[in-house]
């Protein structure tokens, strides 16, 4: 049997997840979204993400995800994880 899926919205992740996904999407996410129809039948966007326990779907459109990138320090001008953020994040992770 394959791993419970978790449909969530980005403000609602732990601080230990956030951490992993920005570690797994170091040059963003905005391209990384897919399209799905959700409960409702409507088509929702969001980031997929694994962790060894479970299968995320992050709810966000394009512009969300554009304005999440803009305004987290740890990605710089371009878009992409700072070396300094990512270092730190992995200690984090490691603890």
């Amino acid at each position: 049997m394959g791993k419970p899926r978790i449909v969530k919205d980005y403000e609602k992740l732990t601080e230990e997840i956030l951490a992993q996904i920005k570690l797994e999407y170091p040059f963003g996410f905005e391209k990384k979204l897919i399209t799905f129809k959700n409960k409702d039948n409507k088509f929702v966007s969001a980031l997929p993400f694994e962790t060894d326990d479970y299968y995320y779907l992050i709810r966000m459109t394009r512009d969300e995800a554009q304005q999440i990138m803009e305004e987290d320090e740890d990605y710089d001008e371009d878009g992409n994880l700072s070396d300094e953020a990512k270092e730190r994040l992995e200690e984090e992770l490691d603890d």
